[in-house]
C-alpha cells in the first residue's frame, strides 16, 4: 500500500514555515491521541503516521531530502521503526511540543505550579461607565498559608518523596508503542508525601481569605470588557506565582440612553403642534448640561438631530462620540368636542401642499392598480 504524503497526513502546504508545521501537528496529534481514544485501533494508526510525518518534516535535512525523493528517500534502512526507538522519539517530540505548555502554567513536574486564573463579573450604570469610577471589590480566594508557607506540611515537619513515582509527581508506562505518563495516583502530581499535614490549611498549602481590591475603571468603558488584575487570583501551589484576576464589565440598560460604540441614541416624544410649526425642546446629556434641539417646522416622526461630542467618551482618548436626539411625534389623544372640530376644519382645508407625502403615496397607489386592472 502507496503512503500518503507527509505533507497531506499533517494538512500544510509544501511552503509551510516550521511553525505552522508545529502548530498544525500540535492540533492533530491532540485530537488523535491515544489518551484520548483509549482501544482505538484507526486513532492509534493516524497518530503513528503524524509522528513519523513531523519526524521527517521537522527536521531540515530531512524534509530536503524528502522534497527531493518523496518516500524513497528512506527506503534503505533510514526509515522508522516500530520498537523501542520509536516510542522513545515520540516522547521527545511531545516533550519538546507540549512541555513548554505545561513548564509555563505548572512550573515543571512536580516544582511550583502557578495559581488558576478567577473571573469576577462586574455590572456598572451607563453613568458610571461615561465618568469612570474607582470600584471596590471584596471577594474570598485562595491564599498561600502563612503558617507552612505553602508546603502542607506542619512546622518542623517536610514532606518525603513519593516512592511510588520517585519524587517526579508522574509515573510512565508502556503500552504497545507508546509510552503514556500520567499522573501519580499516590502523590496526585505533588512529587511528595505529606505525613504531617498543616492544620489551618489541612496539607493543602493554601486558605480560603477574603480580599479587598481597588479596580479603576476608566471613562469609557464599553460592555463586555476585561480587566486584568495581575497575581490576584488564585494562590500557585508549592511556591508557585499566583494567577491572575479578569474582571467583566457589564453596563445596566439605561431608562433614556442607548449606546452604540462611542455615540447615543435618545427617543424623544414631540407634539403634532410642534412637529408642523416647529419648536425647541431640551434634553439632558451624561455631561450634566442641558442641550437645546431645534424642531424645524413639518418635522416628520423618526427624524433624527445630532448633537456633536455629547456622546460617551472613547477610551483612553480625548475623542467623544454624539448624542442623537429621534424624535417621535405623539398623535394627541382624549380631545376636547372643540378640539375634534378645529382639527376636522383643519383637514377639510388641507391641500397636497400640506401633506405631500399623504397625498403621494394614495395617488400613486390608484395609479398602480388602475394600471394593473386595465392590462
Amino acid at each position: 500500500m502507496a503512503k500518503r504524503c507527509f505533507y497531506e497526513i499533517l494538512g500544510v502546504s509544501r511552503s509551510c514555515s516550521e511553525a505552522e508545521l508545529k502548530s498544525a501537528f500540535r492540533k492533530a496529534a491532540m485530537d488523535c491521541h491515544p489518551d484520548r481514544n483509549p482501544g482505538n485501533h484507526d486513532a492509534e494508526v493516524k497518530f503513528k503516521e503524524l509522528n513519523e510525518a513531523y519526524q521527517t518534516l521537522s527536521d531540515a535535512q530531512k524534509r530536503a531530502s524528502y522534497d527531493r525523493y518523496g518516500h524513497a528517500a528512506f527506503e534503505h534502512g533510514s526509515g522508522f521503526g516500530a520498537g523501542d526507538g520509536f516510542a522513545a522519539s515520540m516522547s521527545d517530540i511531545f516533550d519538546d511540543l507540549f512541555g513548554d505548555v505545561m513548564n509555563r502554567r505548572g512550573g515543571g513536574r512536580n516544582g511550583p505550579t502557578r495559581g488558576s486564573d478567577l473571573r469576577y463579573n462586574m455590572e456598572i450604570t451607563l453613568e458610571e461607565a461615561f465618568h469612570g469610577k474607582v470600584a471596590s471589590l471584596t471577594l474570598p480566594t485562595s491564599v498561600t498559608c502563612e503558617l507552612c508557607s505553602g508546603t502542607g506540611a506542619r512546622a518542623g515537619a517536610k514532606p518525603r518523596h513519593c516512592p511510588t513515582c520517585g519524587g517526579q509527581g508522574r509515573v510512565r508506562a508502556q503500552q504497545g508503542f507508546f509510552a503514556i505518563e500520567r499522573t501519580c495516583p499516590h502523590c496526585h502530581g505533588r512529587g511528595a508525601i505529606i505525613d504531617d499535614p498543616c492544620p489551618p490549611c489541612g496539607g493543602s498549602g493554601h486558605v480560603t481569605r477574603e480580599r479587598s481590591l481597588s479596580v479603576n475603571i476608566p471613562p469609557g468603558v464599553e460592555d463586555g470588557t476585561r480587566i486584568r488584575l495581575g497575581g490576584e487570583g488564585e494562590a500557585g501551589a508549592r511556591g508557585g506565582l499566583a494567577g491572575d484576576l479578569y474582571i467583566f464589565v457589564s453596563t445596566k440598560p439605561h431608562p433614556f440612553f442607548q449606546r452604540e460604540g462611542a455615540d447615543l441614541f435618545c427617543r424623544v416624544p414631540i407634539s403634532m403642534v410642534q412637529a408642523a410649526v416647529g419648536g425647541e425642546v431640551e434634553v439632558h446629556t451624561l455631561g450634566g448640561g442641558p442641550a437645546k434641539v431645534k424642531i424645524p417646522e413639518g418635522t416628520q416622526s423618526g427624524k433624527k438631530f445630532k448633537l456633536k461630542h455629547k456622546g460617551m467618551p472613547v477610551l483612553r482618548s480625548r475623542e467623544v462620540g454624539d448624542l442623537y436626539i429621534q424624535v417621535n411625534v405623539e398623535t394627541p389623544q382624549n380631545l376636547t368636542k372643540r378640539q375634534r372640530e378645529l382639527l376636522a376644519e383643519f383637514e377639510a382645508e388641507s391641500s397636497n401642499k400640506t401633506h405631500p407625502e399623504a397625498s403621494g403615496f394614495f395617488a400613486r397607489m390608484k395609479d398602480f392598480f388602475e394600471n394593473l386592472s386595465g392590462a
